[in-house]
């Protein structure tokens, strides 16, 4: 295999993508020890790589603003800078338009996407090397690691631990310590964090059964929680933690990326519904409950004793649905009740306080 010198790796998806990209970084590093590794992503989700050691820089494409002749001066400024960065691989991770584009426009030698289907031709002429089929991951890859380990390992890249990892900074983490001051909890105190939202509505659940949960770990295990969450679901966690003074306090709206990695790194367990936070709270090494309601668990399970999926029990669960008959409402999550999900962190607990004894 080629050893590269200087690579740039393209992840323009969401946050869990981001951090289910971390062992495609290590695979790439290990496999070119010497090598400038660099990745483009969304921004602001750099903040959660910044502390990488495996790379080099963190490129943040930002959305861009003003008048078309602005947006224009500035990606034309953006595009020179990939081409002077003269890299020598680029990996495409993403099947998008805009990370084909870019990857082009690198002027890379070498330039590696995903093979594309009748009537996207056009797509593969932005890549040297189009990646239709590679190996399957072996038994024990992360499921949602596994996509962009598959291209890396059709060009003889690869990595003996596939659990994503995000590494973070001294600056957040102190970051996280004041916040958590502020709330009158210690690093290593007895709290919970709880991430009640996701990006669709139809993968949350009731905000009512979330305070019950709150009470029942304050009551049983004097656990406190920490809710989180982003500016604007600030209004919705005030409403959840509104009268629990001393036992659920809100930091939505208050940390960035890399300082949301650092408060989860910290917390005794994570508990939130399918979204970016539990896969934040995994690469950090915090084990987590995570409520699946119409999407597919088994597509983010890792099989470990860390990490539990609690799923209704409905002959419908998955549907892979956007709510029931995708009206945005998912009566599998409506229905899910509080001493479900509450025995289910009862025995992660115990399990954590029998293997830590």
């Amino acid at each position: 295999m080629t050893e590269f010198r200087n690579i740039l790796i393209i992840q323009l998806g969401d946050i869990g993508d981001v951090v289910l990209t971390t062992p495609t970084i290590r695979a790439v590093k290990e496999a070119n020890p010497g090598a400038r590794v660099s990745i483009l992503v969304r921004e602001p989700f750099g903040g959660l790589l910044r502390a990488d050691p495996n790379l080099h820089e963190v490129i943040g494409l930002a959305k861009g603003g003003g008048s078309f002749f602005r947006k224009l001066g500035e990606q034309a400024r953006f595009i020179r800078r990939l081409r002077q960065a003269r890299y020598d691989l680029v990996l495409n991770l993403r099947t998008g338009d805009r990370g084909a584009i870019l990857t082009l426009l690198t002027g890379a030698r070498e330039r590696v996407g995903w093979g594309v289907g009748p009537g996207r031709t056009w797509k593969s002429l932005c890549f040297t090397q189009a990646i239709r089929n590679s190996p399957p991951g072996p038994p024990n890859v992360h499921p949602g690691a596994n996509q962009s380990l598959r291209m890396v390992r059709a060009l003889g890249m690869d990595t003996a631990d596939s659990m994503p990892q995000l590494h973070v900074a001294p600056a957040d983490r102190q970051r996280a310590v004041d916040l958590l001051a502020e709330c009158g909890l210690a690093p290593a105190g007895p709290w919970v964090t709880i991430n009640p939202f996701a990006r669709w509505k139809y993968k949350e659940w009731d905000g009512g059964k979330w305070q019950k949960i709150i009470d029942r770990l304050y009551e049983t295990r004097r656990l406190a929680a920490v809710l989180i969450g982003s500016r604007e679901e600030a209004p919705a966690c005030a409403e959840i933690v509104a009268g629990r003074a001393g036992r659920a306090f809100s930091l939505a709206g208050k940390t960035s990326l890399g300082e949301l990695a650092a408060v989860l790194s910290l917390s005794r367990l994570h508990l939130g519904v399918d979204s970016a936070a539990p896969h934040i709270a995994a690469a950090v090494g915090t084990p987590t409950v995570t409520i699946h309601g119409p999407t597919d668990w088994r597509a983010w399970r890792i099989a470990d004793n860390q990490h539990r999926m609690v799923t209704p029990s409905m002959d419908c669960v998955p549907c892979n649905r956007k709510g029931c008959d995708d009206t945005g409402l998912s009566r599998c999550l409506e229905e899910l009740d509080v001493a479900t999900v509450m025995k289910a962190v009862e025995e992660h607990l115990r399990s954590r306080e029998q293997t830590q004894a």
